[in-house]
């Protein structure tokens, strides 16, 4: 059984999408609301823990890494040092996408880290990424 039909059974996906471009989520929801995701925004990481704090769940967080007032790497490790979110997949999605902002992502907590303009990566790895969480759920 694949993970699409398993996180089927759980209702759809859900995802918080943390970008402060309305150009990047007008691009953003529809496409992964097309592959079947429910899809949440926020504007930058302060919004998007005023969702966490308020109670909200997601299956993972897509975040922007360069935001006003909270960026990415602040909010992945906000997330990471504990709450309801510590233990989501979250998703760097950033224009700068090279070696060193990849290796900095991931030290600040990212599951993974994607190239903006790269929509098939970021589809395969929210796939890698709901599918791992759900096989440690099972």
């Amino acid at each position: 059984q694949d993970w699409f039909h398993t996180a089927r059974e759980r209702g759809q996906p859900r995802i918080l999408v943390v970008e402060d471009s309305d150009f990047f989520r007008n691009m953003l929801v529809p496409a992964l609301s097309a592959e079947g995701y429910v899809v949440t925004t926020a504007e930058n990481g302060v919004q998007a823990m005023r969702l966490r704090d308020n109670g909200a769940m997601f299956d993972a967080v897509v975040s922007d890494v360069e935001m006003p007032e909270m960026g990415g790497l602040e909010l992945v490790r906000a997330l990471r040092s504990g709450g309801s979110w510590a233990e989501l997949p979250v998703i760097a999605l950033s224009a700068r996408a090279g070696d060193e902002e990849i290796a900095n992502g991931r030290e600040a907590g990212f599951t993974d880290y994607v190239g903006k303009f790269d929509r098939g990566a970021l589809l395969a790895s929210l796939h890698q990424c709901l599918d791992a969480a759900l096989a440690v759920a099972a």
